[in-house]
């Protein structure tokens, strides 16, 4: 029972749960704010505009009966000004997000590449500057030979180039 409780306790501590219950708290207390604008704002407004007052109070959209039952579809309109409303703020808090890790990413890329053109090039490997020089030989007494090396070096530079894209 103590490993159970001591799991369930890393569980709930860790940060991304955290967060997340403090998402959904704040989330349920914007929920009633657009529902007090909703109900105290838009529906007067709605009302003043469309005549929706009755001699009960304000009525947006009304009601009707079918077989004695009521069918109340000003608080169904009332809920889907709701949900547009949240809709709406939420998608401009996402674009806004969205647009600023991109231009942090894009900062950042020009950070590293402009890292890369202050810092000289790295002298080749023992092995690698023996290979260059064997291929230079190689183009003065064999030219036919060098010839096909380069190609060959070609190919496995696309190769890895190719490999290095579809690792992204």
């Amino acid at each position: 029972m103590k490993k159970f409780l001591a799991e369930f306790k890393e569980f709930a501590l860790k940060g991304n749960v955290m967060d997340m219950a403090i998402g959904v708290i704040i989330g349920a207390a914007f929920g009633n704010i657009v529902t007090s604008l909703t109900e105290n704002f838009i529906n007067p407004l709605i009302a003043v505009i469309f005549g929706g007052n009755s001699e009960d109070g304000l009525q947006i959209g009304g009601q009707f009966k079918i077989a004695g039952v009521v069918f109340n579809y000003g608080a169904f309109l009332s809920a889907v000004v709701n949900f547009l409303i949240i809709a709406l703020i939420l998608f401009i808090m996402l674009k806004a997000i969205n647009g600023a890790a991109e231009k942090a990413k894009q900062l950042a890329m020009k950070k590293a590449e402009e890292g890369k053109e202050d810092e000289p090039a790295p002298e080749d490997p023992a092995d690698i500057a023996l290979l260059k020089e064997m291929v230079a030989l190689m183009k003065e007494t064999n030219p036919d030979a060098a010839k096909k090396v380069e190609e060959k070096r070609a190919e496995a530079l696309k190769k890895a180039e190719k490999e290095a894209e579809e690792a992204k």
